[in-house]
């Protein structure tokens, strides 16, 4: 899978408490593939992961998502726990850049928590996702088709629930960065 991502840049969107494996394998893995991975979060400086049960490690800010720009990157990564998602999903700067991602029709993949903040698009619609389970009603009454399987891909829209699901999570995620621009229906 080297080089199958050669010129792609990718979004990484997190603040304070995300799931760290979470953010940590998928990013090992698309870097590996051969993209550049930007990780962008509320603040400068660095981020908190959260690890199982306790506070992780930190991580350096590329750029503050009022600094980013959607038209930069050619995919999306919204890692889980559930302080990060929840904090992401109540900023305006956060939903609109995800929201251009969503339109856009550029490859998405959300993680565990990670669609907390998908809902926030009100682009979920006919969709076809997966999530921490207590997410599945929230999926649900934003138009979802919520279903437990470890990944799903939806027009590249690639969802999983949690960090036993990453290897499926991301061999997805390569083959839909890989692909491209979908039909953002």
């Amino acid at each position: 899978m080297a080089n199958e991502l050669d010129g792609k840049k990718i979004a990484i969107i997190v603040t304070d408490g995300f799931e760290q494996v979470e953010l940590t394998e998928p990013r090992k893995a698309l870097e590996e593939a051969g993209a550049e991975t930007h990780l962008i979060a509320l603040k400068e400086g660095e981020v908190k992961g959260w690890n199982h049960t306790d506070w992780g490690d930190k991580f350096k800010v590329d750029k503050t998502i009022g600094n980013a720009n959607p038209d930069d990157y050619n995919g999306l990564l919204l890692p889980g726990g559930v302080m990060s998602p929840d904090k992401l999903r109540a900023d305006e700067k956060v939903v609109r850049f995800v929201t251009q991602f969503m339109e856009s029709g550029k490859p998405v993949a959300a993680i565990c928590h990670g669609p907390w903040t998908l809902i926030e698009t009100g682009k979920l619609k006919g969709k076809k996702v997966t999530s921490y389970h207590t997410l599945k009603s929230d999926l649900k009454n934003a138009g979802a088709e919520w279903v437990d399987q470890e990944v799903v891909v939806d027009n590249g829209l690639v969802t999983s629930r949690n960090p036993d699901d990453i290897p499926a999570f991301n061999k997805k995620i390569i083959e839909e960065f890989a692909e491209g621009r979908h039909d953002p229906r």
